[in-house]
């Protein structure tokens, strides 16, 4: 997967930038705080192999997060910073209800963690497993995954010219409707799609790709609209092959797949242990370059 060239028109501009992208979100106060740049003429010079101590002035400061925003680099709301993933909010209607689809951001992180393993809890994933442990920590630790490079420092969403990696979410965005006894409050996030691009050389036209549905909210059209939303993302990305891998026991995905085009690539066998079983895994991808 094409990871983005990124230009600013200043280095601090670029730092206050990977700042953000790196902790997903932030105040003002914050970035300005570890941003910091060289003394001002005459004063001590940091010892070497320290970071410069000064802070910029609060004008200095809003100028530089002004042309990030002017840019569309990122996005302020509620008085944090964000990058701008520049992906515009879909609304759809299902049986029963309304919902959109939407780039998540950090204040999804725990609700798309709890959606992750609830849906890995059935058995139907097992690579996400990996991916709701990292999302759920946050950037609190420096601890990474050796086997999958997903930092549990990092972001939900990255952009920057080494990875990309996305989320988009389904919500629910009213609570009437036929069937409301079953649909519950507005706001609630009822499935995503995870897209993630490798910065190895030999994969860099590659992207993998989860999808998963909350279980009431299923067989209404929001797995496959959360698909062909990740799959639109990976085209846009100069993604050339998607992919995934499922439990053989995981009927409803690999169906899902099928109808969308997906090919069946290859099967391991007894390659998941699932509720004491041995499991086949089915490999399957996508081309989009055909």
């Amino acid at each position: 997967m094409g990871t983005p060239h990124l230009e600013f028109e200043s280095d601090v501009a670029g730092r206050i930038y990977r700042y953000v992208e790196r902790h997903g979100a932030a105040t003002r106060e914050e970035v300005r705080d570890a941003v910091r740049v060289a003394e001002s003429a005459g004063a001590k010079p940091p010892r070497s192999g320290t970071e410069p101590a000064a802070r910029l002035s609060v004008p200095e400061f809003d100028e530089y997060v002004a042309e990030l925003l002017d840019s569309g680099s990122m996005v302020e709301r509620d008085g944090r910073l964000y990058v701008d993933p520049g992906a515009e909010d879909e609304i759809h209607e299902a049986e029963s209800f309304e919902y959109v689809v939407r780039s998540a951001d950090e204040d999804d992180r725990e609700a798309v963690a709890d959606r992750i393993r609830e849906v890995a809890a059935e058995g139907a994933i097992v690579v996400d497993e990996r991916v709701a442990d990292a999302v759920g920590h946050g950037p609190t630790s420096n601890r990474t995954w050796s086997d999958d490079a997903i930092e549990r420092e990092s972001a939900l969403i990255r952009h920057n010219e080494r990875e990309s990696r996305m989320f988009f979410v389904a919500e629910t965005t009213a609570d009437e409707a036929d069937g409301a006894d079953e649909v519950d409050d507005s706001g609630e996030i009822i499935g995503w799609v995870h897209v993630h691009g490798f910065e190895l050389p030999a994969r860099s036209h590659t992207a993998e790709l989860t999808v998963g549905v909350a279980r009431k909210y299923r067989e209404q059209g929001v797995g496959g609209t959360l698909l062909e939303r990740g799959m639109a993302w990976a085209d846009e990305e100069e993604c050339i092959k998607v992919y995934q891998s499922l439990p053989a026991t995981n009927e409803e995905a690999l169906e899902l797949l099928d109808e969308h085009g997906w090919e069946r690539e290859a099967t391991r066998a007894d390659h998941y242990e699932v509720e004491g079983e041995l499991v086949d895994e089915v490999q399957l991808a996508k081309r989009l370059d055909e």
